[in-house]
Order: C-alpha cells, then structure tokens, then sequence
C-alpha cells in the first residue's frame, strides 16, 4: 500500500471534494508529531475509525517551533510527512503554518475534526469554525500517557 501524499491545500481541497462526491465521511487530526509516539498512532487509529477518509494537517516547522518554542521541530516537517503518511490509516497528509488549523477546516470542511484527550469539546480552539459550517467535533486517543515534551525530558535524563 503507497504512503499518504503531502498535499498542499488546494490540491488537497479538490482530492477531499472528489471523496465527498463519492460518499465517504472525511476526518480530520492535527498536530505536530514530532517524535512518533504510541500516543500519536492511538489518536490517529481512533480517528480513522470515525470515518472512511483521514486527513491529517502537520504543523510545519516553523509553526511547531512558534507552538513548542526553540529547538523544535526534532525532525523536519518533510519527515515527519513522511512518517505519518506511511500510517496505514492516514489518507492524507497536509503542512499548515498557522497557530491553529482554521485555514485547513475553511478550506476542506471535514465531517469530524478530531482531537487529542489533553482537549475537551468545550477547549478545542477551532470548535467555532467546525461548528460554523455544520461539522463535529471528537476527542479521540484515549487517557493522554505519553507526549512529545515526556519523550525528550526522559532522553535528557538518560542521555543528557
């Protein structure tokens, strides 16, 4: 099975149009995953398995690092697209450079946005614009165990 393409957003919105035409529940996930963590493939699975088409917008380098601040991202935006498009449930991968993922939803207007349990319904920062144009919102992944920031401190003190 080929590994999810990096689309840009454009691209993207017309390969999501041709889904929806065709019957399929498109759902979004986002986030930075920059160390890949058991985490990370419990949110994704859980995801894909509201629907029929997973797309999952990537926080690009230069967003990641104005989110977690200097010394992120670990492993570049072209790499991680890379990691997470060979999930076998990811349909699509996509960078977005803004603080939130508000241009990604205007501009594909998935049935479900998808977030991690370190959010609540009321918490998601894009729950207005989901809501706008009638999509819903899920917390998916289960009790949040494990976390890129964890990672890294347990590296330090192994290793540091």
């Amino acid at each position: 099975m080929p590994c999810a393409s990096d689309l840009p957003l454009p691209q993207l919105a017309e390969a999501v149009a041709r889904e929806k035409s065709a019957g399929k529940t498109i759902v979004l996930a986002n986030g930075g995953f920059d160390l890949i963590h058991v985490g990370h493939v419990r949110y994704l699975q859980q995801a894909k398995a509201l629907g029929d088409v997973l797309v999952v917008a990537l926080n690009s380098d230069s967003s990641l690092k104005g989110l977690k601040g200097a010394g992120r991202a670990l492993i570049d935006e072209q790499g991680r697209a890379r990691i997470i498009g060979a999930l076998a449930c990811v349909d699509y991968v996509t960078l977005f450079a803004e603080r939130t993922v508000e241009a990604v939803l205007r501009a594909i207007q998935p049935h479900l946005h998808c977030k991690g349990s370190d959010y609540s319904l009321d918490s998601i920062p894009e729950r207005d614009v989901v809501r706008g144009y009638g999509g819903q919102l899920a917390i998916v992944g289960g009790e949040k165990v494990r976390s890129t920031s964890l990672v890294i401190r347990r590296i330090k003190e192994l290793y540091g």
